[in-house]
C-alpha cells in the first residue's frame, strides 16, 4: 500500500516518463470548444482516453453530446472501434458528465511492468480521438 506521497510520486514519475517516451504536443484541453477535452486517465484499476463534456449549461452538453452520438458509427468503424459513449458518467468525485471513451482495464499505475503497455495504449489511441475530433470539430462546433 502506498501512502498518499508516495502515490502522488509514482503518478508524476509515470507522466513524466510518458512524455519522454512520447513527445508530443496533445491536443487535450486545446480544443477552441468551452467544456470540450479530451483526457488521458491511469489508476489503480484501469486507463482510459477520453472526450469530457464538462459544461454547466445542460443544454450545450446534451447539445455536444447528440452531435458526437451522431458521429458514433464513424467513430467506431474509423477510429475507435472499442468506444462507449455515456451521456450520465460519474467521476470518482461524483461530479456527473458526459464522456466518450475507451477503457483498459486490469492495469495498475502502480505497477512500473505496465507503464510500456499503457503508455503505448494511451498514445495509440488518443492519436486516433485526436484525429477523430479535428476531423469533426467544424461539425460538432456548429
Amino acid at each position: 500500500m502506498y501512502s498518499r506521497e508516495e502515490s502522488k510520486k509514482v503518478r508524476q514519475e509515470f507522466w513524466i516518463s510518458f512524455g519522454k517516451n512520447y513527445p508530443r504536443k496533445w491536443l487535450l484541453y486545446n480544443t477552441k470548444i468551452k467544456d470540450f477535452s479530451l483526457k488521458f486517465t491511469f489508476t489503480r484499476r484501469l486507463a482510459e482516453v477520453s472526450i469530457d463534456l464538462d459544461a454547466t449549461d445542460e443544454i450545450l452538453k446534451l447539445y455536444y453530446f447528440e452531435k458526437l452520438q451522431s458521429l458514433q458509427a464513424i467513430l467506431k468503424d474509423e477510429y475507435l472501434p472499442d468506444a462507449v459513449l455515456a451521456e450520465a458518467y460519474e467521476l470518482d468525485n461524483r461530479k456527473i458528465i458526459s464522456r466518450v471513451y475507451v477503457t483498459k482495464n486490469g492495469v495498475n499505475i502502480h505497477d512500473k511492468k505496465d507503464w510500456p503497455i499503457v503508455q503505448a495504449w494511451l498514445a495509440e489511441k488518443m492519436d486516433a480521438l485526436e484525429r477523430f475530433f479535428l476531423e469533426y470539430r467544424d461539425y460538432i462546433e456548429q
